[in-house]
């Protein structure tokens, strides 16, 4: 069963020990902006699948990201989050993994499940197509032994 969560309240998320961000939660709004964004818009087409998620996950963080806890400068003094320090955070390889797991990927499960199979070709969802053509004559039996 599908649960709206109909708060849309921001939640915390740990990408780490001692590493916290409050995102936004991953509306249709938020997805579409991101695939309108400049940065999203200018990977070009010969860039390869992984070009393209880091594009689109920092594009989509910068947008999501409200705060963030143990997150600091090379002094060690904290920071606020910040364009710069969101691209550089996610540059971070556990980081950007832990983003896409528990930020990213529950927002495209539903999209996952959408394109499990065809249409039925009778019934409610009737619209699909035979791929294979009749056979002229039926096939001859296989011979034993």
């Amino acid at each position: 069963m599908l649960t709206l969560d109909l708060t849309n309240a921001p939640r915390w998320h740990d990408l780490a020990p001692g590493v916290r961000v409050q995102l936004r939660p991953l509306t249709t709004a938020l997805m579409v902006a991101t695939r309108s964004d400049p940065v999203v818009e200018a990977v070009p087409e010969a860039a390869s699948d992984e070009e393209r998620a880091v594009a689109f996950a920092k594009a989509l963080a910068r947008r999501a990201v409200l705060t963030w806890k143990g997150i600091g400068d090379a002094d060690g003094n904290p920071i606020d989050p910040s364009p710069e320090a969101i691209d550089a955070l996610l540059d971070i390889w556990p980081i950007f993994e832990a983003f896409q797991l528990t930020y990213v990927s529950k927002g495209l499960l539903l999209e996952q499940e959408k394109n499990v199979s065809a249409l039925s070709p009778n019934g409610p969802s009737a619209g699909a197509s035979a791929t294979a053509t009749r056979a002229k004559r039926p096939a001859k039996a296989a011979r034993r032994g």
